[in-house]
């Protein structure tokens, strides 16, 4: 694979950054480059937290590939705007507004840009685009689930967990449900080494914030945590993943401390076509801003992965 180093703190002069008006109004910001080739297009989505800027290497590798790529911020963070008074506090009641907005998103999307189209989503973003897959709302030719929240890493048990998240989301909804950092108990010091072992990548994403601080997020609220809870029974119950025939790639590591490799494993063993890359506890939950020796292998296992489930036309 071809490094790009520069291309983590630049915007490329072909690209845009505009705010796309979702159905209520609402503005989510947009990162759009035009395909140098007609190899097809892909959305790429973060997780909670994320902004567009942080896997910029990868929208450079995939464009350079002659794929059209474009990526956004979810509502409520990055640089779509906050739903509270507190910009620090990431929150969202029900994770069906994000769905809605991804359905309205790829509508639009796929009218207006060259297929195959192509999904990927990491942590929360592979939750969603998972979920939207499942409930029809959006239909890829090929679907990458980068360390999908499927599953909390650690703490309490969901059976325990979830209804006291939902309690506490009743009480104090726009709560910070921690107070810093990345999970429960994860302190600024130690939030590079549960996301990146590369320090490099790592400082990219402190570099952007730096430039713009209103892009950083802070704890999810008890309402987040209670939704997120909701939306993962969704996605767990019975016969919901075995009726999924789409081609699904899933990457994961055993070193998540963030999301649960275990729910990973059980979701992609349930999938009709099931296409698992598990590494072992040396890689961190950001698979894709890892040091280069695991970064080049998934991007070359995605490449054949596409190459297959969705070809050229």
């Amino acid at each position: 694979m071809t490094a790009y180093p520069a291309a983590r703190r630049t915007i490329p002069a072909d690209a845009t950054r505009s705010m796309f008006p979702l159905p209520d109004g609402w503005p989510m910001r947009v990162f759009d480059r035009p395909a140098q080739g007609t190899r097809g297009s892909i959305l790429w989505i973060g997780g909670r937290g994320d902004i567009i800027e942080k896997y910029l290497e990868c929208l450079e590798e995939w464009h350079g590939a002659g794929w059209h790529v474009t990526a956004f911020d979810w509502r409520g963070q990055g640089g779509s705007g906050r739903l509270l008074a507190d910009p620090s506090v990431g929150h969202m009641p029900d994770f069906a507004t994000w769905i809605d907005d991804l359905a309205a998103f790829w509508a639009d999307w796929t009218a207006r840009t060259p297929g195959p189209h192509v999904v990927m989503g990491h942590s929360m973003g592979g939750h969603l685009v998972l979920r939207a897959v499942l409930e029809r709302r959006i239909d890829p030719a090929a679907t990458v689930l980068s360390a999908p929240m499927l599953g909390f890493s650690g703490g309490l048990p969901t059976w325990l967990a979830a209804p006291l998240a939902s309690v506490l989301a009743r009480f104090i909804p726009e709560t910070k449900a921690w107070k810093q950092g990345e999970k429960p108990g994860a302190v600024d010091a130690r939030r590079q080494f549960y996301l990146t072992h590369d320090a490099g990548r790592y400082a990219d994403e402190v570099w952007w914030k730096t430039q713009d601080p209103s892009l950083e997020l802070g704890p999810a609220s008890w309402a987040w945590v209670a939704a997120a809870y909701r939306s993962n029974a969704l996605i767990d119950a019975p016969g919901a993943l075995e009726r999924l025939t789409s081609e699904i790639l899933v990457v994961g590591t055993e070193g998540d401390r963030l999301v649960s490799p275990a729910a990973i494993r059980r979701a992609a063993a349930r999938l009709s076509k099931p296409e698992l890359l598990m590494f072992d506890k040396s890689v961190a939950h950001e698979v894709l801003r890892e040091i280069d020796s695991v970064r080049n292998g998934i991007l070359g296992r995605i490449a054949a992965f596409l190459d297959r489930a969705a070809p050229a036309r």
